[in-house]
């Protein structure tokens, strides 16, 4: 059973990618955890998520 809560993994520092409904989106968010805010970066399939530099959006 997958998990509800889906699946995520460090880029870098700052930035996080969340796997959503399976595998098929994703979203890149930016952390500043000094001030507590998340800024959305990129929200796409995984086949757009493929053409684009993740550490640099």
């Amino acid at each position: 059973m997958a998990s509800p809560l889906g699946v995520s993994r460090p880029l870098s520092s700052n930035r996080v990618v969340f796997n959503i409904k399976g595998n098929t989106y994703r979203l890149i968010a930016m952390i500043n955890f000094d001030y507590g805010q998340v800024f959305i970066r990129f929200v796409g399939t995984h086949a757009e998520y493929d053409k684009i530099d993740a550490t640099m959006i």
